[in-house]
């Protein structure tokens, strides 16, 4: 995409927001009581944190989020953009997460739309080429679930149940 920013920002949006536990995960009240970490997951192995489906299910398996968890998320939230740290505080029961616009990479690894747009595999495959995931257009605000080549690098955020 043109509009999207092409380098990484080496600003604090992974720095949870305050009032975030620093334990580990966090509760937003939600229905099923799924209970969101703070933060993403950090990859040693890629400069920008990024996964590809196969990796992410492969070190993380259940801890994933599924479809309907991200949906829970979505509807059960408020969604607002923070312009400093580029990426969207999520609030619900007096808690906050906070979901960075880390932006993604494609199958051949060329990092794109940092500080635009963000993507969070999920635990299911959609099929053996592809998996879905939580696409956030940053600007927009308009998150939802799509399918994705499961070669593409995209963030992880973990729940638990």
């Amino acid at each position: 995409m043109a509009s999207c920013n092409k380098d990484k920002d080496n600003d604090e949006s992974d720095t949870p927001d305050s009032g975030i536990a620093t334990a580990g995960y966090v509760d937003l009240g939600l229905p099923s009581g799924t209970k969101w970490k703070a933060d993403n997951e950090a990859n040693p192995n890629d400069e920008n944190d990024f996964y590809t489906y196969d990796k992410a299910l492969a070190a993380f398996g259940n801890q994933l989020p599924t479809k309907e968890q991200f949906q829970e998320l979505i509807d059960n939230c408020l969604w607002s953009w923070n312009d400093t740290k580029k990426g969207y505080d999520i609030r619900n029961n007096g808690n906050t997460i906070f979901l960075p616009a880390a932006g993604d990479s494609d199958c051949d690894g060329n990092v794109q739309c940092v500080g635009s747009r963000g993507g969070y595999w999920s635990s299911m495959p959609d099929d053996s080429e592809e998996a879905w995931y939580l696409f956030i257009p940053f600007s927009s605000g308009d998150a939802r679930i799509n399918n994705r080549p499961r070669c593409n690098g995209l963030s992880v955020r973990l729940v638990h149940n």
